[in-house]
């Protein structure tokens, strides 16, 4: 720029940073693809946090094909708590297909995005927005379109990459049986290529593929931007393992799913995270995709991996519905 400020940190051509502190967001998405919106999904927005102008984006289908209640399915974006947004058609395609196949109420909210809003705010807005659906479940002037249909004890919580990560913090906050949502029960889970850091690097962040889709230089990225000035990635809301972290061994959990991609450079820390929850007698449930990368369902939802993905997704739900 003429006045001398300059482009510090770049996020996927939607997020600028300069040296004077300026922050440009791009209301372009990074991710530009057709919708597909074929009217067997309904869906709306609701404001479910007024004083910043938080939004979900609640689904449904159109044509439920059963007349019992459908379960409660949180999709909870990725970006790195950086970028990424409900509105985004990769986010809300995913949504549609995840209405469609699971038969279920799918609820994608939004969260404040750093480095505006550095951690715990994104971990906070999700709590807000599990809060927002007990708020329905207990309100004399509910809004019927959502409760006539959800079944408010069978809920899910779900997240993709940094989505992934605020899940599991809900997890340790709600504990097993989310007695602080009454009459709305976690029933589990779902940890879609969660996104966890810590300052020790992993074997596969080190020497995994250098043109992954979430390369090395991005993940240090997000995490420079989005963790709270002065803390490392050992911070306990980014290292489930931290110095700091809360001890989960004695923490009671919610049956968790993990998903990975064997490409994806955060595969590590999902692997180690699965299999110390499965010595401290959690119920957890570890897959990999062979040869899939960070992302692979939401690029490509119509894949053999991402099918499958959906397959394992609704049993998770059926194994834990009662």
């Amino acid at each position: 720029m003429e006045d001398g400020t300059y482009e510090v940190e770049e996020c996927r051509g939607v997020l600028r940073v300069y040296s004077d502190g300026t922050i440009v967001r791009s209301t372009k998405p990074s991710f530009e693809v057709p919708i597909h919106d074929d009217g067997s999904i309904l869906w709306k927005d609701i404001v479910f946090e007024a004083m910043h102008n938080l939004q979900l984006r609640l689904y449904k289908p159109a044509f439920p094909t059963s007349t019992a209640k459908l379960p409660v399915f949180y999709y909870i974006h990725g970006g790195g708590f950086c970028i990424g947004s409900r509105t985004w058609p990769n986010c809300q395609n995913y949504c549609f297909k995840l209405a469609l196949e699971l038969q279920a109420v799918v609820i994608s909210p939004d969260y404040g995005l750093a480095p505006e809003n550095r951690l715990p705010a994104a971990i906070e807005d999700g709590y807000a927005a599990v809060k927002w659906l007990q708020d329905q479940a207990v309100s004399d002037e509910p809004d019927t379109w959502l409760t006539d249909v959800a079944d408010f004890s069978r809920v899910f919580i779900s997240g993709d990459s940094a989505g992934g990560n605020i899940a599991h913090n809900l997890a340790v906050r709600l504990k097993a049986g989310s007695v602080e949502l009454d009459p709305v029960r976690v029933r589990g889970y779902v940890y879609l290529l969660p996104f966890f850091g810590g300052t020790i690097r992993t074997t596969f962040e080190a020497e995994g593929p250098k043109e992954a889709f979430l390369n090395i230089e991005l993940i240090d990225r997000f995490w420079r931007l989005s963790i709270p000035i002065g803390s490392t990635t050992d911070h306990p809301l980014v290292n489930p393992f931290g110095p700091n972290s809360p001890n989960l061994e004695k923490i009671d959990l919610d049956p968790i799913l993990v998903i990975v991609g064997g490409c994806d450079l955060l595969k590590d820390r999902a692997i180690e995270y699965a299999n110390k929850l499965k010595k401290y007698g959690k119920k957890i449930e570890y897959v990999e995709f062979e040869g899939q990368q960070h992302g692979f369902f939401t690029i490509n939802p119509n894949s053999d991996p991402s099918k499958k993905l959906m397959l394992i997704i609704k049993k998770f739900i059926q194994d834990n519905s009662s």
